[in-house]
């Protein structure tokens, strides 16, 4: 049996996506051009996504419609709250089916160029590429690698800026992690005396203490969940000029990882 492209979705994925998409029912009168599948137009999307194509080369003859028509679907599902949803809805599944270990969270962040997007606020100078323009994205998993909640930075923003953050995006079903694992760029006294008030064990590495924090062990699913998201070839390098696109592809890559996880997709 040949592999799944990462761009086909499967009728069992489609079922749990298809009720969150809004609906938009053709007129009687005057209906206008018929409106591209959102199968079709979520296909596109995807094979932008874990291709890198730029949207106006998608190929016509994929059936996935323009790439300015997918682009337009992306930014109108993200308005919606679509993959807030759709991450939530996800992640439920995953904890039915028994594949979460919250029993504590890890932290990590990785830093991309950014070609496009001068000047958005979540695009800035890199304090280690020589001031390049560059954005962050920081992942937050359970203790098995599952990424939890993903967020969009300007590059020369701080880690541990966003760690108690990320612990706040937690979905509700996780409830509170025992630990949360991060190494030294999020070591914070006031991050670690936020984190305790919540009842949560802060295990966040020390810089001067010497060589390693040695939780290198137990961190290392953060790197393999960051290592997924940027085998979207669209995430690698930002092009995208909009902060909502860029956050949008992310997510969706971020609930992607989440599908392929579940036994039944």
């Amino acid at each position: 049996m040949a592999r799944a492209k990462p761009w086909e979705v499967s009728d069992e994925l489609w079922a749990v996506i298809e009720p969150l998409l809004p609906r938009h029912p053709r007129r009687f009168r005057h209906p206008g051009r018929k409106r591209l599948d959102d199968r079709k137009a979520l296909q596109g999307i995807l094979f932008v996504l874990y291709t890198g194509i730029q949207w106006e080369y998608l190929p016509q003859e994929l059936g996935f419609g323009s790439g300015s028509t997918c682009w337009r679907r992306l930014a109108e599902w993200q308005q919606a709250g679509v993959w807030d949803q759709l991450q939530q809805e996800l992640l439920a599944r995953l904890q039915a089916a028994q594949q979460m270990d919250f029993s504590r969270v890890v932290v990590d962040s990785s830093y991309i160029q950014a070609k496009r997007g001068r000047g958005s606020p979540k695009v800035g100078p890199s304090p280690v590429d020589r001031g390049r323009p560059g954005s962050k994205h920081h992942v937050l998993t359970d203790a098995a690698g599952t990424p939890l909640a993903v967020r969009l930075t300007r590059g020369g923003r701080h880690d541990v800026t966003q760690l108690l953050g990320l612990v706040a995006d937690l979905p509700a079903l996780a409830g509170t992690p025992s630990e949360v694992l991060g190494d030294t760029a999020y070591d914070s006294n006031a991050c670690r005396d936020a984190l305790t008030s919540q009842g949560i064990t802060p295990r966040l590495g020390r810089r001067k203490r010497g060589h390693g924090s040695g939780l290198g062990t137990l961190r290392w699913v953060v790197e393999a969940a960051i290592a997924w998201l940027h085998g979207a070839r669209k995430l690698r390098i930002r092009w995208e000029t909009r902060d909502d696109m860029h956050q949008a592809l992310l997510q969706l890559a971020h609930c992607m990882i989440l599908a392929r996880k579940h036994p039944a997709f």
